[in-house]
């Protein structure tokens, strides 16, 4: 966990009354929300509370229809409208998924290469050089020239995570990406998270591992219903919720 936060800093995501609608159902209400750099912002609720859609509005994998967004200087505006940001965002924001979302068809190392030498424009010598240092880095360097087929749902996640570090991204965007993995395969996963967390990296994090919220995140956000309903650091939120949806909710999921 970040101790040092300077939250005089200009912050990497601004969101102000942001709305987000799916037909006549109200996803987000009214969020305010801001990211500073090098904070780790761990966001939890129940299933269907607007906890995805949140995140995905940030790199605009979500249109949103009022409200105002900013991300690392670039504004995002209601109903799609800012393609140029849109762009430079998608460059700068990372995101792993709960699927994998690897390309079935490449090596591991070719998974990691391509959007750097398509999109950042590196030479092959270069982004090969990069990708292996990644692959260590996230503990799976000797899967290189493997397929995603040959890995295991572990593997390929942090395979997802050095494809995203790859990019040189300003933010990380984590939507429940240990949700789809074996319960032996979630540690691995969090262990290369942590890593990161402890190297400085802005990171947003949809979890439903309240352990792993409370040791890395610099302060936990708990949505309900599309509304931030309570935030502040992982001990007092824990520990001593003040909301009665919070405590419920953490009554329920502590328990098991």
């Amino acid at each position: 966990m970040n101790e040092t936060l300077n939250n005089t800093m200009q912050p990497i995501v601004r969101m102000q009354q942001l709305n987000k609608h799916f037909g006549n159902l109200h996803v987000l209400n009214n969020i305010d929300l801001t990211i500073v750099p090098g904070e780790v912002v761990v966001i939890i609720g129940a299933s269907g509370s607007g906890k995805s859609t949140l995140i995905r509005c940030i790199n605009g994998l979500e249109e949103f229809q009022s409200g105002s967004l900013v991300v690392d200087s670039n504004e995002l505006l209601p109903h799609g409208k800012s393609t140029k940001a849109l762009q430079t965002i998608r460059t700068e924001v990372g995101m792993v998924f709960q699927q994998f979302n690897l390309f079935p068809h490449l090596s591991v190392i070719d998974n990691v290469t391509l959007a750097p030498m398509k999109v950042r424009g590196l030479s092959r010598e270069d982004a090969v050089s990069n990708a292996k240092r990644l692959l260590d880095r996230v503990g799976i360097a000797d899967q290189a020239d493997k397929y995603p087929s040959q890995l295991s749902g572990g593997q390929q996640q942090r395979v997802a995570l050095a494809r995203a570090l790859a990019m040189e991204p300003r933010l990380m965007l984590f939507d429940e990406p240990t949700s789809a993995l074996d319960p032996e395969m979630i540690g691995e996963v969090l262990d290369a998270m942590r890593e990161l967390a402890k190297e400085g990296m802005t990171m947003v994090i949809v979890t439903h591992e309240m352990g792993f919220a409370r040791e890395v995140a610099d302060r936990v956000i708990f949505i309900h219903k599309g509304e931030i309903t309570e935030q502040g650091h992982p001990e007092k939120l824990f520990d001593s919720p003040q909301h009665e949806r919070t405590q419920s909710f953490l009554a329920r999921v502590l328990k098991h």
